[in-house]
């Protein structure tokens, strides 16, 4: 198996303001790339959608992606960040609670890989 990890993160509580405008993820994505030595290969791409709802935005590396969906009217953010290889962990809560205001954050990590062509033969 190659290894691989996504990070799952479901932020609750999160500020209103803080979910609707796109200002607070980019320094979000800003500080997890600097922390975790990522290589972005394109700058994030941002979505808005109309009130009440909040922006999709997109960061591609070249360790894979990093990306957070918003729902102000819910004070929920999801945020994931699957890499090629398995990295330390930040502090996730502060983080979040930084940057988004989340008031509890639940942390799920995966461990993602493929099998060899040889393995996958019958």
């Amino acid at each position: 198996m190659l290894p691989g990890q996504i990070t799952l993160l479901e932020a609750h509580g999160c500020e209103p303001a803080a979910l609707r405008a796109p200002a607070s993820a980019q320094a979000l994505f800003e500080e997890i790339v600097r922390r975790l030595d990522l290589r972005p290969v394109a700058p994030a791409a941002w979505h808005r959608f109309p009130e009440p709802g909040g922006y999709t935005g997109f960061l591609l590396l070249s360790e894979s992606h990093l990306s957070i969906h918003t729902f102000p009217e819910h004070g929920y953010a999801a945020v994931d960040l699957y890499c090629c290889k398995a990295r330390s962990a930040p502090d996730w809560r502060g983080l979040l609670a930084r940057h988004l205001g989340a008031r509890e954050v639940s942390i799920r990590l995966v461990d993602r890989g493929v099998r060899a062509a040889a393995e996958e033969m019958p």
